[in-house]
């Protein structure tokens, strides 16, 4: 009697983040994650029972390593105040590998689509939110920085636009200026004047 064959779960959803970032998520079937990740359409099926529930695990496994690679960074920085938008400045100092982009994009897409793996990411996203004001002596400034932030990401990420590594260092120092302002409000101009 031989010995069953472990499969490595984290291959396989490696083998799924490659065919997301080849053909997209719309166009991952479970055949081709088992043929990117060598193993037969039953060994992906076991625990992932549809398209759906691999493209879920993907999208879950990509917040839970961000989380974890930002909880990483945040440990290093000494100051616990502001600690949490600092480490996410911090991290994003080196930019997007170029081969996650093609991933990152394919994924931005399902989530737009999809209203369950959309509400993953606001989750999420009300998570960091929470955690940036909490930690932060100026929240009204580091909330401004992290939305500046995450433009600069979505641009990146998205493949819309690229700084040269100078022009975007120095966009990173002015955001991390931002957490400690103190943002005056100012009135809107009246839209319903024109």
């Amino acid at each position: 009697m031989g010995r069953k064959r472990v499969i490595d779960q984290q291959a396989v959803l490696d083998a799924a983040e490659r065919v997301v970032g080849r053909d997209g998520a719309a166009n991952l079937t479970i055949d081709a994650v088992a043929k990117e990740a060598g193993v037969n359409k039953a060994s992906v099926l076991y625990d992932h029972k549809s398209k759906q529930a691999l493209v879920e695990a993907v999208v879950d496994r990509a917040f839970q390593r961000d989380n974890a690679h930002h909880k990483r960074i945040e440990e290093q920085i000494a100051d616990p105040q502001g600690r949490a938008i600092r480490g996410r400045i911090v991290a994003a100092a080196e930019p997007p590998p170029e081969e996650f982009r093609a991933v990152a994009l394919n994924l931005s897409a399902a989530l737009v689509l999809d209203a369950g793996l959309r509400e993953k990411m606001q989750s999420n996203q009300a998570s960091t939110i929470a955690r940036i004001i909490e930690t932060s002596p100026s929240p009204r400034g580091a909330l401004i920085a992290y939305l500046a932030l995450e433009g600069l990401k979505f641009l990146e990420h998205l493949d819309f636009h690229h700084f040269a590594r100078e022009d975007r260092d120095r966009v990173l120092r002015e955001i991390n200026w931002l957490v400690t302002t103190d943002p005056q409000e100012i009135d809107l101009p009246d839209s319903s004047a024109s």
